[in-house]
C-alpha cells in the first residue's frame, strides 16, 4: 500500500473480515473510521479501539480529516449495495477504493501465506491453525471469525507466518498468492456469483494454481479439482479415511470431547484431544496440522508435534462455531454459523453423536434468497434430523426479497415436527416447549438473541 495514505475509510466497517483489516490499521496508527449498517458488538469494540463509526448512509457523514482523496484510502466490502449514497460520492471525488480482498492482498506482501479456502471449515481451521502457530511462537493472522482463544478476529504476532481465510465469495480468494493452501469442500454454493457449480470449481482450481512454487496444497480427500502439481507439492487429508494426514484411534470421551492420533507423511502425533467439541472439528484440526507441517518444511524449522499436542488440547474455539452456552443433563444450548445444508448435516451429525438418544430441537434463520431458493430441499432433508425445527424468517443481507421464497419453503418440506417464531420470540417461544438439546443455526442476526435463549434455559436447569 502507497505510504502516502494517513486514513482509512470503510465502507462495511463492521464485517468480520473488514473489522480485521481495521483493526490492523489502528493497531498500524492509522486514522480509521467507517459505515455499517447496523451497531454490533463488533462496531461497538472498533468504536471502543479508537475508530469513528457511522451507521447512516450519507456522505455528510464521513468525518472532514476523512474528505480528502489525496491522504484517505477506502477499503470496500462486496457486500455494499451499488446503489450506496456514500460509495457514489467516494467515487466521484476520485478517492482511491480497493476491496478488502485486495487489501488483503498488500497485506500478505512478505509473509509466508497460510490460506484457508472452502465452502466449508474456513473459520474454525484457519482460527486454529493461528492458534498453533501461537502456541509454536510464530506468526499472524487475519480471522474471519471472533477466537476465543485471542478475544479477536486480529493476530499480530513474531515471524512472517500469516493464516488468513480465503473466501470464494465474489473471487475474493483469487487475490491471493499463498505458500501454503488448504481447500476444505467445494460444494455448490454463491451461486448468485457463479451461476453453476462447475464455474465455482473453476475459480477453487485458478485459486490453486496462484500458490507460489515450492509451496503445497492441502486439500481434502474426495474433492476433486484440475491442479498441476509439477511446481507443488499436494497431500490428502480426512477425519479417519486415509490420506497423507488423517486421525486413528478415535475415542469420545468426557465432556464430548475426542482424543485421537493423527498420522503425518512421516510420522505421527499421538494422544491429541480436542478442546472443542464435534467429530467435524477433527478434520478441520488435521487440516490445520497439515498446514504447520508443511510451512516448517518450506521455513526448513523443525516441526513442534509438542507444542502443536498443547495447542490442539488448549484450543477454545471461535464465536458462533458450535459454540457451547449450556451444557448439562438438563439441558444444553449450543449456537452455530451454518448457513449450508452440508455444515448443517455436519453438526447435525456431531450433536448426533455426543448427546445420543437425547431430543433435538434446531432453530434455523435462512441466510439470503438465493440460497433458500437454490438448496431448499436439501436444507429440509437435514433440518429433519432434528426432532423439532423452528423456522425463522429469511435474512436477507445484500438481497432484495425473491418472490415465493420464504422460510416456508423449507418447512413444508420438513420430515419433523416444525412451526415459524419470529427472531425475537425465539426465546419465549422455547420457554414454553419441552427442550433438552437446542442449537440456533444461521448467518445472519441470529446470535442477538443467544443471551436470551440461554437464560431461558438455563432457567429450566433449576425448576
Amino acid at each position: 500500500m502507497e505510504q502516502q495514505f494517513s486514513n482509512i475509510y470503510f465502507l462495511g466497517i463492521g464485517g468480520i473480515g473488514m473489522s480485521a483489516i481495521a483493526r490492523y490499521f489502528l493497531h498500524e496508527g492509522y486514522a480509521v473510521a467507517g459505515y455499517d449498517l447496523t451497531a454490533t458488538p463488533l462496531t461497538r469494540a472498533l468504536e471502543a479501539e479508537g475508530a469513528a463509526v457511522h451507521y447512516d448512509d450519507n456522505p455528510d457523514l464521513i468525518p472532514e480529516a476523512m474528505r480528502n482523496p489525496e491522504n484517505t484510502l477506502v477499503v470496500l466490502t462486496p457486500a455494499i449495495p451499488h446503489d450506496h449514497k456514500e460509495w457514489a460520492w467516494l467515487r466521484e471525488q476520485g478517492f482511491t477504493i480497493e476491496k478488502r480482498s485486495q487489501m488483503l492482498g498488500h497485506l500478505s506482501v512478505g509473509k509466508l501465506v497460510m490460506a484457508v479456502a472452502g465452502t466449508h471449515g474456513k473459520t474454525t481451521t484457519s482460527t486454529l491453525a493461528s492458534w498453533l502457530n501461537h502456541c509454536t511462537g510464530l506468526g499472524s493472522a487475519f480471522l474471519g471469525g471472533i477466537s476465543r482463544n485471542f478475544a479477536s478476529n486480529l493476530v499480530l504476532g513474531e515471524g512472517r507466518r500469516l493464516v488468513v481465510e480465503a473466501d470464494e465469495y465474489d473471487r475474493s480468494f483469487l487475490r491471493l498468492h499463498p505458500d501454503v493452501a488448504v481447500i476444505t469442500a467445494t460444494d455448490a454454493d454463491h451461486l448468485d456469483i457463479y451461476d453453476t457449480p462447475e464455474a465455482m470449481v473453476k475459480a477453487f482450481e485458478e485459486f490453486a494454481s496462484q500458490i507460489k512454487e515450492g509451496g503445497a496444497l492441502i486439500i481434502k480427500q474426495g474433492v476433486v479439482i484440475d491442479y498441476d502439481t509439477t511446481a507443488r507439492q499436494i497431500y490428502r487429508y480426512s477425519c479417519d479415511k486415509g490420506g497423507d494426514f488423517h486421525a486413528e484411534n478415535i475415542e469420545l470421551i468426557e465432556g464430548g470431547h475426542y482424543r485421537y492420533d493423527i498420522v503425518l507423511p512421516d510420522g505421527r502425533i499421538e494422544g491429541c484431544r480436542l478442546g472443542i467439541l464435534g467429530k467435524i472439528h477433527i478434520e478441520n484440526s488435521i487440516a490445520a496440522v497439515a498446514m504447520l507441517w508443511a510451512a516448517a518444511r518450506i521455513e526448513g524449522k523443525e516441526f513442534d508435534k509438542d507444542a502443536v499436542r498443547r495447542g490442539l488440547d488448549s484450543f477454545e474455539g471461535v464465536k458462533r462455531r458450535m459454540e457451547v452456552y449450556l451444557n448439562t443433563p438438563e439441558q444444553v444450548y449450543i449456537d452455530d454459523y451454518a448457513h449450508h445444508p452440508e455444515e448443517l448435516r455436519a453438526t447435525m451429525t456431531s450433536l448426533r453423536d455426543i448427546f445420543p438418544n437425547r431430543k433435538i430441537t434446531a432453530v434455523f434463520q435462512p441466510h439470503l434468497y438465493t440460497r433458500t431458493r437454490d438448496f431448499a430441499t436439501e436444507f429440509s432433508e437435514v433440518l429433519s434430523m432434528a426432532d423439532r425445527v423452528l423456522m425463522v424468517p429469511i435474512y436477507p443481507a445484500r438481497e432484495l426479497p425473491i418472490e415465493g421464497v420464504t422460510s416456508e419453503l423449507i418447512g413444508r418440506n420438513l420430515t419433523t415436527e416444525w412451526q415459524m417464531v419470529e427472531r425475537d420470540d425465539i426465546a419465549s417461544t422455547l420457554k414454553g416447549l419441552d427442550t433438552d438439546v437446542v442449537v440456533t443455526f444461521g448467518a445472519g442476526n441470529i446470535d442477538v438473541v443467544c443471551s436470551a435463549v440461554a437464560e431461558t434455559l438455563r432457567a429450566k436447569c433449576n425448576r
